[in-house]
């Protein structure tokens, strides 16, 4: 008897010990994602990690997710994508702030057989399986499209944009420009100014802008950043009601606006799609899935009169 549960109880050790090393194991096998943001300092970025938090959920796998403090910290991504590189994730999204020097990195990440995912902002590489972002050159060409509308179909406008680095700053600030230059002859865009996405930089630039150019009948500002800069530099100057100012997403800043009356309008993304469909496309992408190489998340125009619609509300962010 006395050996009898001598062998019970060591098989049941045995058995705990299997258990405990296989659920140790499957502890140390779920799957590591970092996710690279541009940035943190606008509240775009908040909502993207929301959605990305939102598909690690529900994919159960393991995320982090950063950002230098600054979209003009172009070098500190830099060390943190090769940081998140040296940790051999099983895959990695990336908003790169700028399309070309990333690169080297990407290449890095191929060679060792770690998928990566853009999103918001896409590289000038194959590399990428995906990218999860807004058709942005359509967006701002929506912009242009208002803007022109909206002072009359004629005269002159001005824009301030993040960057002309990334994809997002190259293909806004094109989209826009494009779009005046191939559709309204009437309408001159008298400067291009790059302010980093930084609020004090762009006021200080779009006020210089006003300055330059008495007669400016319009301003647009192709991110969240740069919109904010010329809010301020339109108020600061008492020239709300005297410039049509369009913006580019939708933090509680340029909601504001656009209840006040100061902004016309803007155009939003889906912060919260394209976070969480990076993370979805990384996910599917370990497990061998073929991808779409674009995931379009979309983009709305919203004003005044559709801020509070059903449509748009899901989309805004505070």
């Amino acid at each position: 008897m006395k050996n009898t549960k001598r062998v019970l109880v060591g098989l049941a050790s045995v058995v705990l010990i299997v258990t405990l090393f296989s659920v140790l194991g499957q502890a140390q096998e779920k799957i590591y994602i970092p996710v690279l943001s541009k940035g943190f300092q606008h509240q775009f970025w908040q909502a993207v990690k929301l959605g990305a938090e939102q598909a690690a959920a529900e994919f159960g796998v393991e995320i982090t997710f950063e950002g230098p403090e600054s979209e003009s910290q172009v070098d500190k991504q830099i060390d943190m994508l090769q940081a998140a590189l040296s940790k051999n994730p099983d895959a990695i999204c990336l908003a790169a702030l700028d399309s070309k020097a990333v690169i080297p990195l990407l290449e890095q990440a191929q060679a060792a057989n770690i998928p990566v995912i853009g999103f918001d902002s896409g590289v000038d590489s194959d590399i990428p399986l995906a990218t999860a972002s807004t058709d942005n050159i359509a967006a701002a060409a929506l912009a242009a499209d208002k803007m022109v509308e909206l002072i009359g179909g004629e005269g002159e406008v001005a824009v301030i944009v993040h960057d002309q680095t990334s994809r997002t700053g190259i293909d806004r600030r094109d989209g826009f420009v494009n779009r005046i230059k191939e559709a309204y002859p009437k309408v001159k865009i008298v400067d291009v100014q790059y302010g980093g996405g930084d609020h004090l930089r762009s006021t200080d630039l779009a006020k210089a802008i006003i300055m330059a150019h008495p007669n400016l009948k319009g301003f647009f500002g192709a991110n969240e950043g740069s919109a904010i800069g010329v809010l301020n530099a339109v108020i600061e100057m008492n020239m709300e009601g005297k410039i049509v100012v369009i913006g580019y997403d939708s933090g509680k800043p340029q909601m504001d606006a656009i209840r006040s009356g100061v902004m016309a309008g803007a155009v939003t993304q889906n912060p919260i799609g394209i976070g969480y469909e990076a993370v979805k496309a990384a996910y599917l992408a370990i497990k061998g899935e073929k991808l779409d190489k674009t995931i379009d998340t979309g983009f709305y125009w919203f004003d005044n009169d559709t801020i509070d619609a059903d449509h748009i509300k899901p989309l805004l962010y505070d």
